[in-house]
């Protein structure tokens, strides 16, 4: 896969993460023991997330404030990912801890690598 297709695994491992997260959130949340609506809450961000980055992708032409802001969306939920899983440490099981670690990684990754790539994300091709 090409740098140019970066938006489409951007929306698309938003989407997936949101519909699982929303159809597994009850037994994840005994799995990981983090509250129910937290796993909802994060179902609810991604799949919102994921429309706005789908938005972005089909574009032809993307504005540079608006992959400014995706990137910085990533950002920001890779620095929540990670308080997260500080702040349930003492609660959560090691499954979810590892969930939540490995979510700010991987946003995080993608936050640095659309911000290495800002320009050339700003053309569909």
């Amino acid at each position: 896969m090409s740098l140019k297709h970066l938006l489409w695994l951007d929306c698309a491992a938003a989407f997936i993460s949101g519909v699982v997260m929303l159809m597994l959130s009850a037994w994840l949340s005994r799995v990981y023991a983090i509250p129910h609506g937290l796993l909802v809450a994060m179902g609810m961000i991604s799949l919102c997330y994921g429309a706005f980055s789908f938005s972005l992708a089909r574009r032809a032409l993307r504005p540079r404030s608006l992959i400014v802001l995706l990137v910085a969306a990533n950002f920001v939920w890779s620095g929540v990912c990670l308080s997260a899983a500080v702040l349930l440490a003492s609660t959560a099981s090691v499954f979810g801890l590892i969930h939540l670690a490995a979510e700010s990684v991987l946003v995080g990754g993608l936050a640095w690598l659309e911000w290495t790539q800002r320009e050339r994300l700003l053309t569909a091709k």
